[in-house]
């Protein structure tokens, strides 16, 4: 957990907007969040802003967390960030002073492990952390059960069909066409469902 490499997405405040007292709640927000994130050990690897370029920032930085401090409405910046975990799921978490449903309900289906609101404490971040990457560990391994699952179904239905096929043009039994399968998978070297799709694939080619 120490070792963690941290992407922190936040706003950036330009020269000149110093003044604003939204910006410089955000910016406190920032400096409270970087402290807390360092004084529990994390690696902060880069601090970025929601734009347009953070999905290649994050595919090359590759970190293991994001975290994102959004003061209010953070639509834009979760649209982004779910093009930028599309392809490799990474815990998210998000600190923000937004109470609204609708946003709460747009970051859990974008992804977001946890969502926190008006608590941006330091010494709260440490088991915010925690929480939010054993939650993800969790989803991710049912995600991956669940994959699982429906390969084997797939192939379970490829094999179905391929046992149909032979026992209506050879004539065998389901016993007969289930062992006529296991021996060319054998003796290729292939998994069962990859011979039977193999036999799919001439049945389609011959029409």
């Amino acid at each position: 957990m120490k070792h963690l490499r941290i992407v922190v997405v936040n706003p950036v405040i330009l020269a000149g907007d110093e003044d604003d007292p939204a910006l410089q709640a955000q910016t406190e927000r920032a400096r409270a969040l970087r402290i807390g994130l360092l004084e529990a050990g994390y690696d902060i690897i880069a601090s970025l802003p929601p734009d347009m370029y953070l999905p290649e920032r994050i595919a090359q930085l590759q970190p293991d967390m994001i975290i994102v401090d959004a003061e209010s409405d953070a639509r834009d910046v979760l649209e982004h960030i779910v093009i930028a975990t599309r392809d490799e799921r990474r815990p998210i978490v998000m600190f923000t002073e937004s109470e609204d449903t609708a946003s709460m309900e747009a970051a859990v289906a974008a992804g977001v492990s946890a969502y926190i609101v008006a608590g941006l404490h330091s010494e709260r971040i440490k088991p915010v952390l925690q929480v939010a990457l054993a939650r993800f560990k969790r989803e991710q391994k049912l995600l991956d059960e669940l994959s699982d699952t429906k390969s084997k179904l797939a192939e379970r239905k490829l094999i179905e069909r391929a046992k149909g096929l032979l026992m209506s043009r050879q004539n065998y039994s389901e016993e007969q066409a289930y062992q006529r399968l296991r021996s060319m998978a054998m003796s290729k070297n292939l998994k069962l469902s990859e011979v039977a799709q193999r036999i799919l694939d001439v049945e389609d080619l011959l029409g």
